[in-house]
């Protein structure tokens, strides 16, 4: 058979079409992805709270992702090392396959290609997210002055835990072997935190508890973990593949009714939730 130009043209389209769309997907996402709910509809529980560093570049489906969250269905959720498309697609699967409806505010602190895809002249923003099945109100984002070998930043949004209003700050700390530069950072954060008489601070503070550079958190607030203090630092229940608790939920102003450390096999950091009497 003989095509003309216009038809080699109009195929060569089509082709680079499916290239982009198939490229542009995760393993597991897109197309492919199942329609129907996985699990029955449920209910987010209340009063709980998670933060998960989900691991980027790490090469996983967003739908495994979704799944994690959705074992503990967590009011609030604080994400790190979070690609926006990546949050955008976790939360339609929330919805699509749990029946898990959130909100969603982003920290993005840099915009990077090799890390979150899109195209060379509009890359996919990296940072931090908060998802929350209540609305949330007076976001900031704000850029740490020195992030260290990376950008990193803090967000904080007010939202709704267990019908109470709460001040929810989420962030990433500088890369564990730069501890003068989380120190910088703890400094910026703090006296943010300390405004609030109620406040949960998440994140991956690569930092285990009795370093100097978490002393001004510390004064402030209380980890989840009841075991976990600086003082008893070898009773702390690890966050992390290498054997390090690096992930906390800082407490100021609420009691921590029981919390759970969970393994990930889709991470190298563990899931962290806990659930809280607001008061």
């Amino acid at each position: 058979m003989v095509f003309g130009k216009g038809t080699r043209l109009l195929t060569g389209a089509v082709a680079v079409v499916c290239v982009v769309i198939l490229g542009s997907s995760s393993p597991g996402d897109g197309l492919f992805a199942p329609s129907q709910p996985l699990d029955p509809v449920k209910d987010v529980v209340p009063n709980r709270v998670m933060t998960w560093n989900m691991c980027n570049p790490c090469k996983e489906s967003n739908v495994d992702r979704a799944a994690e969250i959705a074992k503990y269905a967590p009011q609030v959720i604080g994400l790190q090392e979070a690609c926006a498309r990546d949050v955008e697609r976790i939360r339609e699967y929330l919805e699509s396959l749990h029946g898990l409806v959130y909100h969603v505010e982003y920290g993005t602190v840099l915009r990077n290609w090799n890390r979150c895809g899109g195209v060379p002249w509009s890359p996919g923003g990296y940072g931090q997210a908060i998802l929350s099945a209540a609305p949330m109100t007076d976001r900031v984002d704000v850029e740490y002055p020195d992030g260290g070998s990376e950008d990193r930043g803090y967000m904080a949004v007010t939202t709704k835990i267990d019908g109470r209003s709460v001040r929810v700050f989420n962030t990433h700390l500088a890369q564990r072997q730069q501890p003068e530069v989380r120190a910088r950072q703890v400094r910026v954060l703090a006296p943010v935190v300390a405004r609030y008489d109620r406040a949960v601070v998440v994140g991956d503070f690569n930092a285990v508890p009795d370093t100097p550079e978490l002393a001004p958190l510390w004064k402030l607030a209380t980890d989840t973990d009841p075991e976990c203090r600086p003082a008893l630092v070898g009773d702390c229940e690890v966050t992390t593949d290498w054997q390090s608790k690096f992930d906390y939920v800082f407490l100021r102003g609420i009691t921590a009714l029981r919390h759970e450390v969970r393994l990930s096999e889709i991470s190298d950091h563990h899931l962290l939730h806990t659930d809280l009497d607001i008061g």
